[in-house]
């Protein structure tokens, strides 16, 4: 007879299907973007013109969406789990520490080196893509936001009951889509570009918690009690 499957292996094969799914969106797009698929291509710019806030948008509408947007940057993302990495450290959960600052440092590099292979401009909007002289593809934002929200729903999961973790999702996705849509509004990126971002950064963090044994059950994960202490 064949033994039952485990609970840890059901999850390991949700999160293979998850990372294989975000890897396929943000290779799809890419190509798309790289070839200058003609659909692709203007239902991006169609959308960006129709969300964009405008060049002549007022000084509190610009602070407002350069507030929201924050987030997604680096040193936010790392402010976020400063206490958290200390706390490990304290615990000497080196593992644990290990495959937290790769996902949430090395994801900035990663979509650096992606945005070169691809070379796509950002929007021609004179208040927002032409401002910047990065490129565009995939959005470093969009896959910031998405490291973090992922990481630490990975941290917490062992800890939260499963209305904790709905709502936790929940919560994560909203302002993993909100910062996504920021990058839109301030015409600094397609939407393709911020889709491609969050599946980037969601598919990073999963493959280094799964290499690193820090999927829930693994021995670089927390348990509900260490999470409790």
């Amino acid at each position: 007879m064949t033994a039952p499957t485990t609970a840890p292996a059901r999850a390991r094969r949700r999160v293979l299907r998850a990372i294989g799914a975000g890897l396929a969106v943000l290779a799809l797009l890419g190509t798309g973007v790289a070839a200058r698929f003609g659909p692709q291509v203007r239902l991006d710019d169609a959308v960006s013109r129709e969300l964009y806030a405008g060049d002549d948008r007022s000084a509190p509408v610009s602070a407002l969406l350069e507030t929201l947007t924050t987030p997604g940057v680096t040193w936010f993302r790392v402010l976020v789990f400063l206490p958290v990495l200390v706390w490990l450290v304290r615990r000497r959960a080196w593992r644990t520490v290990l495959w937290v600052v790769v996902a949430v440092t090395a994801v900035g590099p990663l979509t650096t080196a992606l945005k070169e292979l691809v070379g796509r401009a950002r929007p021609a909007f004179e208040n927002g893509g032409l401002v910047y002289e990065g490129l565009s593809y995939p959005s470093g934002h969009s896959s910031g936001i998405a490291t973090l929200v992922t990481v630490a729903l990975v941290l917490a999961w062992p800890r939260l009951t499963a209305p904790g973790r709905r709502a936790a999702v929940a919560a994560g996705v909203a302002l993993a889509v909100l910062v996504g849509l920021t990058r839109v509004w301030l015409g600094v990126h397609y939407p393709s570009d911020v889709v491609g971002g969050l599946c980037l950064g969601t598919a990073w963090s999963l493959l280094v918690a799964l290499v690193a044994g820090g999927l829930p059950g693994g021995p670089a994960a927390l348990s509900g009690r260490d999470a409790a202490r």
